[in-house]
């Protein structure tokens, strides 16, 4: 009787070791599962914040952008005027009117 109870024993004991070795196994695997799942985690987090600022500089872009074309529009529209052309004609050709007089300033005698 004496050997039967020792094998029982014996056999608990190795049943014991399994199951010790089997929680120790799946704690391993879920710890890192848990590290795998922080790192990526943090590097989710700075792709996030990387998109986010670029995000805002391209807003700021765009922002600029929509002035500039306002700022163009509103060129378009002066060059398009009567007065832009008399200007030009003035300043580049050296046009004048018929009814316009020219004052040349008196040369400088040293």
């Amino acid at each position: 009787m004496k050997a039967r109870e020792t094998g029982r024993r014996k056999r608990k004991n190795k049943d014991r070791l399994g199951n010790r070795l089997a929680v120790i196994g799946i704690s391993v695997v879920v710890l890192s599962l848990a590290v795998v799942v922080n790192v990526k985690n943090t590097s989710m987090e700075k792709k996030v914040m990387e998109y986010q600022a670029k995000e805002e500089a391209l807003t700021r872009q765009v922002e600029n952008e929509k002035k500039r074309a306002a700022e163009l529009e509103e060129r378009r529209v002066y060059v398009q005027t009567k007065q832009y052309i008399e200007e030009v004609a003035k300043q580049k050709l050296g046009l004048v009117k018929p009814d316009e007089i020219l004052l040349k300033p008196a040369p400088k005698n040293n």
